[in-house]
């Protein structure tokens, strides 16, 4: 419970800087968009950590054949995505420039992972929903 305790009073302090250096920016003050930048790179640094040692937490506490099934379906829908992406290079609207296939090959992989994620999502609502309405 300590660890909780201390990560709540770390993500306030983090947030009242970044409402600070927010305040700042927009009181324009230009100087004040790095500090801004840090402190989201900290943000990030700590809510990785802290997602890192919780799922490891979790792991450790409790099954874990269920945790490497659930990484292995989600390493099989990004695999799957990868095979259906496309890796035509595309123009780029602003510049002119050409995206490289590799990126482009990445960008489908990411769109085609999120349509199948965001598929099961909607489909796993609906079948709870028809569920619970047939079983009553």
């Amino acid at each position: 419970m300590a660890l909780h305790k201390i990560f709540k009073i770390i993500g306030i302090v983090l947030g009242l800087l970044g409402v600070l250096f927010m305040a700042l920016l927009l009181g324009g003050n230009e100087s004040a968009m790095d500090w801004l930048i840090y402190t989201g790179y900290i943000v990030l640094a700590v809510v990785i950590v802290m997602v890192l040692l919780f799922v490891l937490k979790g792991v450790f506490e409790g099954d874990i054949k269920k945790t490497l099934i659930s990484v292995g379906v989600f390493a099989a829908i990004i695999i799957v995505s990868y095979v259906l992406a496309d890796s035509t290079p595309m123009e780029l609207p602003d510049d002119g420039g050409m995206t490289s296939e590799s990126g482009s090959k990445w960008v489908g992989t990411g769109l085609y992972t999120f349509y199948i994620l965001a598929i099961v999502a909607v489909g796993l609502m609906v079948f709870s929903g028809f569920k619970k309405i047939t079983n009553r």
